[in-house]
């Protein structure tokens, strides 16, 4: 495994909660919310957070090996988790934590408690970790700890199925509320059979996950559809997606649920917001500010409104991104 290097804030942290105490500026401390982005880069192994507009880069963690993907902040607790993908062969996929200044580094999943763990939720009231499990063919979660691990959705079963890439489960979010997880199912590279489905959080009573009632498939013919994110508030779904022109390599949003009697592969209300991106992989969305963020292969962190205008590169030459989310920091550094 390759020597971790740890980046700790908490020393200029301390520092600046005992000035603001001092000025008797705590309130500024604590309604103000900061907000900071945080991604994963594979070739470098690294955890890395920054300001929205592309400033103030720290590297919280670094070296982690078997490909970083999916990743998810518990501010309440203090944490940061990702998925590890390992080598699909071996079964190895597992998830660490560590604390938001990059400490106490441990593993919550261990090597083989999930098979290729992509893109990872977070359902903070029920304290569950949701992960869909690529060539495990499952959307899977856990306690926070790690414990209680458990298959939700599982797609097929077998090295038969395991290569075909329609079963394989990349992209997730959770509608909570409404009890509802979303995910996708990749397909093969480019190849236009990937699709987005949603199911209940519980599975129906007298079934299990390999045999649900409730699945729906909300789109299908999709080029490589990859991440999701949620709007919950105006009912639309956003995702990335790999593989060619013109639909592939893009960032496009729809209506969460299609109009009744409508195919799920010939939808004609998918609006892309984004093109020509380099592989294209993590979504995440800032609905306070109005603003989405997406990162591809080739290094690069977007930006865009969320009906796709303003768009720019807010950081370059990153080595090779894939997991991003918005996390809200109380404090005004966003730590």
């Amino acid at each position: 495994m390759a020597k971790e290097t740890v980046v700790k804030n908490s020393v200029r942290f301390c520092a600046l909660a005992a000035a603001i105490v001092a000025t008797g500026a705590v309130t500024a401390l604590t309604q103000v919310p900061a907000t900071r982005l945080v991604f994963l880069d594979i070739r470098g192994g690294r955890v890395v957070s920054m300001a929205p507009d592309g400033s103030d880069v720290e590297v919280l963690v670094s070296g982690r090996s078997g490909t970083p993907d999916g990743v998810a902040v518990d501010t309440e607790r203090g944490h940061i988790y990702w998925t590890i993908m390992g080598r699909p062969r071996e079964d190895d996929g597992r998830i660490e934590r560590a604390d938001l200044d990059g400490g106490n580094l441990t593993t919550v999943v261990p090597a083989g408690g999930a098979f290729t763990p992509k893109q990872l939720r977070l359902d903070a009231a029920h304290r569950k970790l949701y992960w869909s499990d690529r060539e495990g063919m499952r959307v899977m979660r856990a306690d926070l700890d790690g414990s209680n691990i458990e298959t939700v959705v599982e797609t097929a079963r077998g090295e038969a199925a395991r290569a075909d890439a329609r079963n394989w489960c990349v992209g997730i979010a959770l509608d909570v509320g409404g009890g509802k997880v979303y995910w996708t199912q990749k397909g093969g590279d480019n190849a236009g059979l990937g699709s987005i489905r949603r199911a209940g959080l519980q599975i129906p009573k007298g079934e299990d996950a390999a045999h649900r009632s409730d699945i729906e498939v909300l789109f299908d013919g999709l080029p490589e559809p990859i991440d999701l994110d949620l709007d919950l508030a105006e009912r639309m779904i956003y995702w990335t997606d790999r593989g060619g022109g013109p639909r592939g390599n893009t960032v496009s949003r729809a209506p969460m649920s299609p109009r009744p009697g409508v195919n799920p592969s010939s939808r004609t209300d998918q609006q892309i917001l984004m093109r020509d991106l380099k592989e294209a992989i993590g979504i995440a969305l800032d609905l306070r500010a109005g603003r989405l963020y997406a990162t591809d292969l080739g290094g690069t962190v977007y930006s865009a409104r969320l009906d796709g205008t303003d768009q720019k590169v807010v950081l370059a030459g990153q080595g090779s991104l894939t997991g991003i989310t918005v996390v809200e920091m109380r404090d005004p550094r966003g730590r």
